[in-house]
């Protein structure tokens, strides 16, 4: 499939895919026998890739950590530690980060508190 299909089955934009190819996050190929143009095609795994790297995203993994991710799942033959460390350091950061916010509400809810009160 070309850019503009891979585009409209993942809900990326062209130049976000082309971002992430450039990061080599995600490869096209192109056909050696035509000449006239550039395109590149992409297969199946390509939208299996991209959605990982969606999903990565939208829980907070960097673009750094994505590509780890992708190596370890796709390219590696024995990814399981590699993988299940990198997943285990993002559960506990997100740990740190509620147990932050959840002091930052206590203080801003004091805040509030004395305000109402005119303290």
């Amino acid at each position: 499939m070309l850019i503009n299909e891979l585009s409209k089955k993942t809900g990326l934009s062209i130049h976000t895919i082309r971002y992430y190819e450039n990061l080599g996050m995600i490869k096209g190929l192109t056909d050696e026998k035509v000449k006239s143009n550039n395109y590149k095609h992409y297969n199946t795994n390509t939208i299996e890739r991209l959605e990982i790297i969606i999903e990565a995203r939208e829980v907070g993994f960097s673009l750094a950590e994505i590509k780890k991710i992708l190596t370890s799942w796709f390219e590696t033959t024995d990814s399981k530690p590699e993988t299940l460390e990198l997943f285990q350091a993002k559960i506990k950061e997100i740990d740190d980060k509620m147990k932050y916010f959840k002091q930052t509400k206590r203080l801003l809810e004091k805040v509030c508190e004395k305000i109402q009160n005119n303290e």
